[in-house]
């Protein structure tokens, strides 16, 4: 029985250490490719650490936040976002709300978005960034009151409405289907529907796309 055991502790530890290996390997990857500004696949490697290494970190969702606002992804970012602005994770919270003010801003939610900035100052009084955005927008407000919308009355549209990511790669996946390349324009929606649920607005194309590669094929 000793030798059995001594045998299982012996082996189970070289599993560890590859296991380890192969999350710092990801890890690096994924750092590698936001640093390299390759925001699409730094969404996919961010999503890999969650899902296939179970690094569910404040941390690591927040790069994956970052990652899907610079990738034109920005109600994926929003929704990565709000959760960690109540997380316990440094200063976490306060860079999530503040980066939320700034998709807000973009999109003309000014009131929204000064409360974001406001959150963000109270979880972190020293976050400067937060306080520049939310003076600049609030001194804004204040002489432009014109601005000041009922943006609760903004009713959504039925409709999935397409990221920019999204438009990025419809626009990508015509230019293959211009030069009648209709399997690669095909593999390209169908790789950014894996990270980006909006795609799913182009629907039809990618339909017409599985025809004409079906009877493509059975030619």
């Amino acid at each position: 029985m000793v030798y059995r055991m001594l045998l299982w502790v012996f082996l189970i530890i070289p599993g560890d250490w590859k296991k380890i290996s192969i999350t710092n390997e990801a890890l690096a990857t994924a750092e590698k490719s936001f640093k390299e500004a390759d925001y699409e696949n730094s969404v996919r490697n961010h999503l890999s650490l969650l899902e296939d290494h179970g690094l569910d970190h404040p941390e690591v969702r927040f790069n994956l936040a970052l990652s899907y606002q610079n990738n034109g992804q920005e109600e994926d970012a929003k929704k990565t976002y709000e959760p960690l602005i109540s997380v316990n994770a440094n200063n976490i919270p306060s860079f999530a709300a503040n980066q939320q003010g700034v998709l807000l801003g973009n999109e003309k939610k000014y009131q929204e978005a000064l409360s974001y900035f406001k959150t963000a100052l109270l979880k972190d009084p020293e976050n400067e960034q937060a306080r520049y955005n939310y003076e600049v927008l609030a001194r804004w407000l204040e002489g432009n009151e014109e601005n000041q919308e009922n943006e609760e009355d903004r009713e959504e549209e039925d409709q999935i409405q397409p990221s920019n990511y999204a438009k990025r790669m419809k626009a990508q996946a015509d230019e293959m289907v211009d030069r009648f390349r209709f399997g690669e324009a095909n593999e390209i929606m169908d790789r950014a529907l894996e990270i980006d649920e909006t795609v799913a607005h182009y629907q039809k194309f990618m339909d017409h796309l599985n025809e004409i590669n079906e009877i493509n094929e059975n030619q």
